[in-house]
């Protein structure tokens, strides 16, 4: 379409030649600035209609305003300031034109309008199934006795979870009713993520566990959107449980040099932990944290209740010890006394590092493989009925009888790799780990948690 050309419509300006040259110039200013004002108004407006009527009002003020400039250039002596006006007057005939051209437009069709829509449509069911897919559909199969210790946390965690689901009766009377905000925390491995999968195990509902990154996004907007939305979708799957792992790291204390985005999302995870429009009844939101003090106060509060889960002690790391060497094949044989010596060795460890300790333990054999020079022909029993027994080769030292010298790439050269067996793991495998594993969490740090748990915590 081609653009108007408004200079046409300027011819007529303003003859009075009794008035001075200064009166024209204020006269052009102020209406100058009434035209920039409504120009932008109309910018700030987001319905179509309106905003082609303010756009329309701007046109009139700048036609207007550079009739006034037209006027201010006719009569100005000073070569500079008519210079100005004139530039001025080009400026804001290009604006008007522009303007023009808007106006002249056909305003978005209703087909159009739909087509947004649509999109909002679109957009709610991306975020409604990135919350259905945070939902644990197969139990993780953790049961309570598969985890050693914690037993007050454990009896705390079956108060408020479990009985008020399986045996609703004994909440409905006496003003009983169930937790709808649990915080576990404490140091880092000691099992808050697997307490959490042992209630999606025992408990009767729908787990949705979700981390920051499914709350987080970088659309603006977009973040408090998927907090809502996890809220609806475990109101829509009554009973139900939310589980958010590492809840710091969405919801620290509020502070003046926070992000906006940062600030919308935890006052859109208050609103919903509130239940303000909305009913929390068969909800639980289960949070984890290792900070919990960095945590903002507010949402701590709206965690009724704020379990310790502290580094194991001498019976549970025995425990944890013995679950572990069950599951190594073979299984090394271990007396009493050597667990219980295990156990009060790892003391100030978490599961999570006596996990690794065992770990790096059963390593102990490959290495000896790696590192033997003489191997000796061994008889290992068949794993399916039926099938011969296979010869094996394993590390052995030089003065064993009928050993042969080579290297374990020579053996793999010589025979294939398939004849090489690790021999067992033994005792000596855990103490030689022990002299370089150790503790993940240091004395200053469990200060910091013993402090918290005298202010604001329950112990576990």
């Amino acid at each position: 379409m081609a653009v108007v050309d408004l200079s046409t419509l300027y011819t007529a300006g303003e003859r009075q030649d009794a008035m001075s040259t200064v009166n024209f110039g204020e006269k052009a200013i102020q209406r100058v600035q009434i035209a920039v004002a409504l120009d932008n108004e109309a910018l700030q407006l987001t319905d179509p209609q309106e905003q082609r009527a303010k756009f329309d009002e701007a046109l009139q003020s700048y036609i207007h305003a550079i009739e006034a400039l037209d006027a201010a250039i006719k009569w100005e002596k000073d070569a500079n300031r008519k210079k100005s006006y004139d530039v001025k007057k080009r400026e804001y005939l290009k604006r008007a034109e522009a303007i023009k051209k808007i106006i002249s437009e056909p305003p978005p069709t209703k087909q159009k309008v739909a087509a947004g829509g649509g999109n909002d449509d679109k957009d709610k069911q991306k975020m409604s199934d990135t919350m259905q897919s945070a939902i644990v559909k197969e139990k993780p199969n953790v049961k309570w006795d598969d985890i050693a210790g914690l037993e007050q946390a454990k009896e705390a965690l079956k108060e408020a979870v479990i009985l008020p689901m399986k045996f609703p009766q004994l909440f409905s009377a006496s003003g009983r009713t169930p937790w709808s905000g649990i915080m576990l925390y404490g140091p880092p491995g000691t099992g808050k993520s697997y307490l959490a999968k042992a209630v999606a195990t025992e408990a009767d509902a729908t787990f949705l566990s979700i981390s920051s990154s499914d709350l987080t996004s970088k659309w603006l907007g977009e973040s408090e959107k998927l907090v809502k939305m996890m809220f609806e979708t475990a109101r829509e799957n009554v009973p139900s449980i939310v589980f958010i792992d590492e809840i710091d790291s969405i919801a620290t204390a509020r502070s003046d040099s926070e992000s906006e985005s940062s600030r919308r999302i935890k006052t859109e995870l208050l609103i919903q932990m509130d239940g303000v429009g909305h009913s929390m009844d068969g909800m639980l939101i289960l949070c984890a944290t290792n900070l919990p003090w960095a945590i903002d106060s507010a949402v701590r509060r709206r965690c009724q209740k704020r379990i310790y889960i502290p580094l194991p002690d001498a019976k549970a790391r025995r425990r944890m010890v013995e679950i572990h060497v069950k599951k190594i094949v073979p299984p090394p044989e271990m007396t009493a006394d050597q667990l219980e010596d295990l156990a009060e060795k790892t003391d100030g460890f978490s599961g999570s590092d006596i996990t690794i300790m065992v770990r790096e333990a059963i390593m102990e054999p490959v290495r000896r493989c790696q590192s033997a020079t003489h191997f000796k022909w061994i008889e290992v029993p068949a794993t399916n009925e039926g099938e011969e027994p296979q010869k094996k080769l394993q590390p052995c030292s030089m003065s064993t009888p009928g050993c042969i010298e080579m290297s374990l790439m020579e053996l793999a050269s010589k025979h294939g790799p398939e004849t090489v067996i690790a021999p067992p793991v033994l005792y000596m495998d855990f103490e030689k780990t022990l002299s370089r594993c150790k503790a993940s969490v240091g004395q200053s740090d469990l200060d910091e948690f013993e402090k918290f748990t005298l202010e604001f915590g329950q112990d576990g």
